[in-house]
């Protein structure tokens, strides 16, 4: 059983109204392929130069101080400026064995 009309004047309405319903379909997606091209061709951004990594749990203690590019980073970690990696090498917090934040600071434990 056809769910298509079976006479010519239907079938012929049908066929435009698709045919239309095809060309917004192309035109949206010609905008999105454009968009994300233009995304693409965006230069990543810049890596912040150091991070601070933090602790689970009620305020969030910092944990562990690093390079921005470090490979070693856990997954809560935040940008910081030098000056607040030297204060918190200072209170006490490690620095990472890999990317050695301390040294780049000249700060050495």
């Amino acid at each position: 059983m056809s769910v298509l009309p079976p006479d010519l004047p239907r079938l012929h309405t049908l066929i435009t109204y698709l045919r239309g319903e095809l060309g917004r379909a192309e035109q949206a997606l010609a905008a999105a392929e454009e968009r994300e091209a233009a995304v693409r061709q965006q230069p990543a951004p810049e890596p912040p130069a150091w991070l601070v990594e933090r602790g689970r749990g009620a305020g969030r203690p910092p944990v562990r101080v690093h390079a921005g590019d470090c490979w070693d980073t856990g997954k809560h970690c935040a940008p910081a400026g030098a000056e607040q990696l030297r204060r918190l090498l200072a209170e006490g917090v490690p620095a990472c064995i890999h990317c050695r934040p301390d040294t780049a600071l000249g700060v050495l434990d």
